[in-house]
Protein backbone atom coordinates (compact mmCIF):
# COMPACT_ATOMS: atom_id res chain seq x y z
CA UNK A 1 0.00 0.00 0.00
CA UNK A 2 2.95 2.10 0.39
CA UNK A 3 4.25 1.76 -2.87
CA UNK A 4 7.33 -0.12 -1.97
CA UNK A 5 6.19 -3.31 -3.92
CA UNK A 6 5.17 -2.22 -7.18
CA UNK A 7 2.90 -3.91 -9.49
CA UNK A 8 4.36 -7.05 -10.63
CA UNK A 9 7.10 -7.11 -8.30
CA UNK A 10 7.91 -11.22 -7.49
CA UNK A 11 7.73 -11.83 -3.34
CA UNK A 12 10.53 -13.83 -1.82
CA UNK A 13 9.66 -17.26 -1.48
CA UNK A 14 7.98 -18.42 1.67
CA UNK A 15 11.26 -20.22 3.23
CA UNK A 16 12.76 -16.68 2.67
CA UNK A 17 9.88 -14.51 4.22
CA UNK A 18 9.67 -17.13 7.04
CA UNK A 19 13.43 -16.43 8.01
CA UNK A 20 13.20 -12.33 7.07
CA UNK A 21 9.74 -12.24 9.64
CA UNK A 22 11.30 -14.46 11.98
CA UNK A 23 7.38 -15.90 11.33
CA UNK A 24 5.93 -19.79 11.35
CA UNK A 25 5.54 -20.89 8.06
CA UNK A 26 1.43 -21.38 8.69
CA UNK A 27 1.48 -17.64 9.67
CA UNK A 28 3.30 -16.36 6.02
CA UNK A 29 0.55 -18.85 4.42
CA UNK A 30 -1.97 -17.16 6.55
CA UNK A 31 -0.89 -13.77 5.70
CA UNK A 32 -0.53 -14.30 1.79
CA UNK A 33 -3.60 -15.57 1.83
CA UNK A 34 -5.35 -12.45 3.13
CA UNK A 35 -3.27 -10.56 1.18
CA UNK A 36 -4.77 -12.53 -1.90
CA UNK A 37 -8.18 -12.25 -0.60
CA UNK A 38 -8.26 -8.91 -0.47
CA UNK A 39 -6.46 -8.08 -4.29
CA UNK A 40 -3.27 -6.91 -3.55
CA UNK A 41 -1.21 -10.29 -4.84
CA UNK A 42 -1.65 -12.93 -7.63
CA UNK A 43 -0.91 -16.32 -7.89
CA UNK A 44 0.90 -17.60 -10.74
CA UNK A 45 1.48 -21.35 -11.11
CA UNK A 46 5.00 -22.73 -11.14
CA UNK A 47 6.24 -19.26 -10.66
CA UNK A 48 5.44 -17.53 -7.57
CA UNK A 49 3.38 -14.93 -5.84
CA UNK A 50 3.59 -11.50 -7.16
CA UNK A 51 1.86 -8.01 -6.45
CA UNK A 52 -0.94 -7.82 -8.34
CA UNK A 53 -0.42 -5.82 -11.78
CA UNK A 54 -3.10 -3.22 -11.05
CA UNK A 55 -2.66 0.13 -10.05
CA UNK A 56 -5.52 2.19 -8.10
CA UNK A 57 -8.06 3.55 -10.64
CA UNK A 58 -8.40 7.30 -10.00
CA UNK A 59 -12.05 8.33 -10.86
CA UNK A 60 -12.63 11.66 -11.53
CA UNK A 61 -15.42 12.64 -9.18
CA UNK A 62 -17.20 14.66 -12.21
CA UNK A 63 -21.00 15.10 -12.60
CA UNK A 64 -20.84 12.98 -15.47
CA UNK A 65 -18.22 10.44 -16.86
CA UNK A 66 -18.40 10.48 -20.72
CA UNK A 67 -18.38 7.00 -22.63
CA UNK A 68 -14.63 6.39 -24.48
CA UNK A 69 -14.80 3.64 -26.74
CA UNK A 70 -12.41 1.34 -25.09
CA UNK A 71 -12.21 2.90 -21.71
CA UNK A 72 -15.35 3.72 -20.31
CA UNK A 73 -19.11 2.30 -20.96
CA UNK A 74 -22.35 2.40 -19.07
CA UNK A 75 -24.59 -0.69 -18.89
CA UNK A 76 -28.35 0.31 -18.24
CA UNK A 77 -29.85 -2.05 -16.09
CA UNK A 78 -33.15 -0.51 -15.43
CA UNK A 79 -35.72 2.06 -15.56
CA UNK A 80 -38.60 2.46 -13.24
CA UNK A 81 -40.99 5.30 -11.32
CA UNK A 82 -40.94 4.76 -7.92
CA UNK A 83 -41.65 5.95 -4.55
CA UNK A 84 -37.80 7.40 -3.58
CA UNK A 85 -35.99 6.28 0.02
CA UNK A 86 -35.65 8.96 2.88
CA UNK A 87 -32.62 10.34 1.54
CA UNK A 88 -33.15 10.95 -1.85
CA UNK A 89 -36.83 12.51 -1.45
CA UNK A 90 -34.79 14.96 1.12
CA UNK A 91 -31.21 15.39 -1.28
CA UNK A 92 -34.30 16.26 -4.12
CA UNK A 93 -36.83 18.51 -1.31
CA UNK A 94 -39.81 16.27 -3.11
CA UNK A 95 -43.03 16.87 -1.51
CA UNK A 96 -44.76 13.95 0.32
CA UNK A 97 -45.74 11.35 -1.95
CA UNK A 98 -44.02 12.73 -4.86
CA UNK A 99 -42.57 10.08 -7.62
CA UNK A 100 -39.29 9.75 -9.57
CA UNK A 101 -37.72 8.57 -12.07
CA UNK A 102 -35.12 5.56 -11.26
CA UNK A 103 -32.12 4.80 -13.60
CA UNK A 104 -29.80 1.70 -12.45
CA UNK A 105 -26.86 0.84 -14.17
CA UNK A 106 -23.19 -0.29 -14.50
CA UNK A 107 -20.05 2.04 -15.36
CA UNK A 108 -17.36 -0.42 -16.37
CA UNK A 109 -13.59 0.82 -17.02
CA UNK A 110 -11.23 -1.23 -19.60
CA UNK A 111 -14.08 -3.85 -18.90
CA UNK A 112 -13.83 -4.07 -15.15
CA UNK A 113 -17.09 -3.22 -13.70
CA UNK A 114 -15.83 -0.20 -11.30
CA UNK A 115 -18.96 1.31 -10.62
CA UNK A 116 -23.36 0.85 -9.51
CA UNK A 117 -25.09 3.42 -9.53
CA UNK A 118 -29.01 4.59 -8.77
CA UNK A 119 -29.80 8.01 -10.51
CA UNK A 120 -33.32 9.70 -9.53
CA UNK A 121 -34.70 11.99 -11.07
CA UNK A 122 -38.42 14.10 -9.90
CA UNK A 123 -40.90 12.53 -11.80
CA UNK A 124 -42.59 16.26 -12.77
CA UNK A 125 -39.64 17.34 -14.68
CA UNK A 126 -38.60 13.80 -16.31
CA UNK A 127 -41.92 11.47 -16.99
CA UNK A 128 -42.20 12.32 -20.47
CA UNK A 129 -38.65 12.40 -21.78
CA UNK A 130 -35.63 9.94 -22.38
CA UNK A 131 -35.13 10.23 -18.98
CA UNK A 132 -38.02 7.52 -18.53
CA UNK A 133 -37.31 5.28 -21.17
CA UNK A 134 -35.30 2.10 -20.80
CA UNK A 135 -32.54 3.05 -23.38
CA UNK A 136 -29.46 4.68 -23.93
CA UNK A 137 -29.18 8.41 -23.93
CA UNK A 138 -27.70 10.11 -26.24
CA UNK A 139 -25.27 12.76 -24.39
CA UNK A 140 -26.01 11.11 -21.39
CA UNK A 141 -28.54 12.43 -18.26
CA UNK A 142 -26.55 16.12 -18.74
CA UNK A 143 -27.76 16.66 -22.00
CA UNK A 144 -31.57 15.36 -21.13
CA UNK A 145 -31.80 17.63 -18.20
CA UNK A 146 -30.24 20.64 -20.13
CA UNK A 147 -32.97 19.58 -23.22
CA UNK A 148 -35.54 20.48 -20.38
CA UNK A 149 -34.45 23.59 -19.39
CA UNK A 150 -32.60 22.02 -16.61
CA UNK A 151 -28.91 22.54 -17.01
CA UNK A 152 -26.54 20.81 -14.65
CA UNK A 153 -24.90 23.69 -12.79
CA UNK A 154 -23.00 22.00 -9.63
CA UNK A 155 -23.05 18.96 -7.42
CA UNK A 156 -22.56 18.30 -3.89
CA UNK A 157 -21.41 14.46 -2.51
CA UNK A 158 -22.01 12.60 0.90
CA UNK A 159 -19.04 10.21 1.05
CA UNK A 160 -19.34 7.32 3.65
CA UNK A 161 -18.06 3.68 3.76
CA UNK A 162 -20.21 0.60 4.81
CA UNK A 163 -19.74 -3.26 3.78
CA UNK A 164 -21.24 -4.40 -0.11
CA UNK A 165 -24.21 -6.34 -0.24
CA UNK A 166 -24.06 -9.50 -1.98
CA UNK A 167 -25.23 -7.98 -5.02
CA UNK A 168 -22.71 -5.61 -4.85
CA UNK A 169 -20.02 -8.06 -4.19
CA UNK A 170 -20.66 -9.93 -6.91
CA UNK A 171 -21.47 -7.07 -10.10
CA UNK A 172 -18.33 -5.42 -8.77
CA UNK A 173 -16.17 -8.66 -8.28
CA UNK A 174 -15.25 -7.55 -4.65
CA UNK A 175 -12.48 -9.44 -2.52
CA UNK A 176 -13.86 -10.84 0.22
CA UNK A 177 -14.48 -8.29 3.31
CA UNK A 178 -14.13 -5.81 0.98
CA UNK A 179 -16.19 -2.05 2.19
CA UNK A 180 -17.25 -0.03 -0.59
CA UNK A 181 -17.58 3.64 -1.02
CA UNK A 182 -21.52 5.17 -1.44
CA UNK A 183 -21.67 8.55 -2.64
CA UNK A 184 -25.02 10.53 -2.20
CA UNK A 185 -24.56 13.04 -5.29
CA UNK A 186 -27.31 15.92 -5.42
CA UNK A 187 -26.93 17.74 -8.76
CA UNK A 188 -28.15 21.05 -8.78
CA UNK A 189 -29.28 23.36 -11.52
CA UNK A 190 -30.07 27.25 -12.03
CA UNK A 191 -31.38 28.88 -8.88
CA UNK A 192 -29.66 25.77 -6.94
CA UNK A 193 -32.59 23.65 -7.51
CA UNK A 194 -32.20 19.91 -7.53
CA UNK A 195 -32.76 18.14 -9.69
CA UNK A 196 -30.84 15.03 -9.68
CA UNK A 197 -29.56 12.92 -6.74
CA UNK A 198 -27.68 9.58 -7.13
CA UNK A 199 -25.89 6.58 -5.27
CA UNK A 200 -22.85 5.40 -6.88
CA UNK A 201 -21.35 2.61 -5.28
CA UNK A 202 -17.33 1.36 -5.75
CA UNK A 203 -14.83 -0.72 -4.35
CA UNK A 204 -13.37 0.87 -1.48
CA UNK A 205 -10.02 -1.35 -2.50
CA UNK A 206 -8.02 -0.25 -5.53
CA UNK A 207 -10.03 3.01 -5.90
CA UNK A 208 -9.69 6.29 -5.50
CA UNK A 209 -11.92 9.67 -5.92
CA UNK A 210 -10.35 12.97 -7.25
CA UNK A 211 -11.89 16.38 -6.98
CA UNK A 212 -10.99 19.38 -8.38
CA UNK A 213 -11.56 22.23 -7.14
CA UNK A 214 -10.93 25.59 -9.32
CA UNK A 215 -9.72 28.81 -7.49
CA UNK A 216 -11.42 32.23 -8.15
CA UNK A 217 -9.19 33.27 -10.73
CA UNK A 218 -9.49 30.31 -12.79
CA UNK A 219 -13.51 30.16 -12.35
CA UNK A 220 -13.70 33.95 -13.46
Amino acid sequence: MRGELSPGTQLPSTTQLVKQYNAANATIQHALKALKDEGFLDSRVGKGVYVRDRKPFVIDAAAYITPTPGRFRYQLLTVDTIAPPADIVDGLQLAPGATAIIRTRILFHDEHPVELSASYYPAEIAANSSLARAAKIRGGAPQALTDLGFPQRSFADRISARPPTVEEAETLDLPDGTPVIRQLRVIYSDNERPVEASVLIKGAHLYELLYRQATDAEST
